[in-house]
């Protein structure tokens, strides 16, 4: 925590002079279960994760929003007064998006001058585009005199990435890290936006296993998916597919391709597979979490089609290693990180074993590392901020 204080710091001082007297921070998520059940408005069992952005921020009175990235090693620069999009992917549009919005919602918001830290691995699969947009929101919600509750905040940061930055994704990211509770996972409603805390056993750990095989959310792929879930949905009378059954897919299936139906069927599995699976955790079943786990797996692989080669590899790398109990994929797949329950006596020999296998089966050094269950966006905790003091 020190250390990350003083980068920022130190890269305040350098950028801005003197120091932030606004921190706020914003986690990133993993999904436990439920991949793209999101915008298909079904369930997903989701965990905000101890790997978090953090903006330190101080107001200005001109009407400029500066920003510089550590991460990225890069500057942006816009009004308040005119926020316009700059090109597709860049950076800067995540909170371009969300001052847009809020501006869009009536805030009054001022100038911003900020330096921008993460420890959430960038591409990965686990939301730093949320986290930053989250992050965001908070410091400009100050700056604007107002404050928000966390589904309404959620619903303005996915507008700003759907809007503005122009990726078509659902409201799980945004969903997580606003509204997450530190010690619990999330199950997600995504069709009311309620959701409810499930703890995880105190014996099974979640690690995060970084496959540095990256993946373009924005990419045709995703939206190709989610047409083909749409169309699905449309075919079978309902709003999404959430309200559809297996029995109704199958009634429609001569008028669905071979590929959209297979994608469809996926959905309407792996939203059950959410349920069965906050079951399993209160109960702790291991035996019950191992074939979920591998359920959803294959479903990715063989029916939605998101698994890449060092997917697999990680998965073999991770069920072959001590302690192992059920491995799945994250985020939207195509590389990116992937997710383990790990019994937690084992988790430095998993961890070590994970590496070695993965990185003998493909020669890349992979990133793994347990993670908690964070609180959702909020301002940093004071002893952040005693060098304000």
């Amino acid at each position: 925590m020190n250390e990350r204080r003083d980068r920022i710091l130190t890269a305040f001082a350098e950028k801005f002079g003197g120091s932030p007297d606004l921190w706020a921070r914003a986690p990133g998520r993993v999904d436990l279960m439920g991949s793209h059940t999101d915008y298909n408005l079904g369930y997903v069992l989701t965990l905000p994760i101890s790997r978090d952005t953090v903006i330190a921020g101080r107001a200005r009175h001109d009407g400029m929003v500066r920003l510089h990235s550590l991460a990225m090693d890069a500057e942006d620069c816009f009004t308040i007064d005119s926020v316009e999009r700059a090109g597709r992917g860049y950076w800067g549009n995540y909170i371009r998006g969300v001052a847009s919005v809020l501006l869009q919602e009536g805030f009054a918001l001022t100038g911003l001058e900020a330096v921008i830290e993460t420890v959430i691995p960038l591409g990965s699969g686990l939301s730093s585009s949320a986290a930053l947009e989250c992050a965001a929101a908070v410091l400009f919600q100050s700056l604007g005199g107002r404050q928000l509750d966390p589904v309404r905040m959620a619903q303005i940061c996915q507008r700003a990435e759907n809007e503005f930055a122009g990726v078509s994704c659902g409201i799980l990211d945004q969903y997580t890290s606003c509204a997450g509770r530190a010690g619990c996972a999330l199950l997600l409603d995504c069709k009311d936006l309620s959701s409810r805390p499930v703890r995880l056993p105190d014996d099974i750990s979640v690690v995060i296993c970084d496959t540095r095989a990256r993946r373009e959310l924005a990419g045709s792929e995703y939206g190709m998916r989610r047409a083909d879930c749409e169309l699905g949905a449309k075919l079978m009378g309902v709003p999404a597919l959430r309200y559809a059954s297996l029995k109704q897919l199958d009634s429609v299936s001569d008028a669905l391709s071979a590929r959209a139906a297979r994608r469809c069927r996926f959905i309407l599995e792996e939203n059950e597979r959410v349920l069965r699976l906050e079951n399993a955790l209160a109960r702790g079943d291991r035996e019950q979490i191992v074939a979920l786990c591998a359920e959803s797996f294959r479903g990715a692989t063989e029916l939605y089609e998101i698994v890449t080669f060092p997917m697999k590899m990680m998965v073999d790398a991770m069920l072959a290693a001590p302690g192992a109990i059920g491995a799945r994929q994250a985020g939207a797949g195509f590389g990116g990180c992937m997710a383990a329950f790990v019994d937690t006596r084992s988790v430095a020999a998993f961890s070590n074993a994970v590496c070695l296998e993965y990185r003998k089966a493909t020669g890349i050094e992979p990133i793994v590392y347990a993670v908690e269950a964070a609180d959702g966006a909020g301002f940093v905790e004071e002893k952040w901020q005693e060098v304000n003091s």
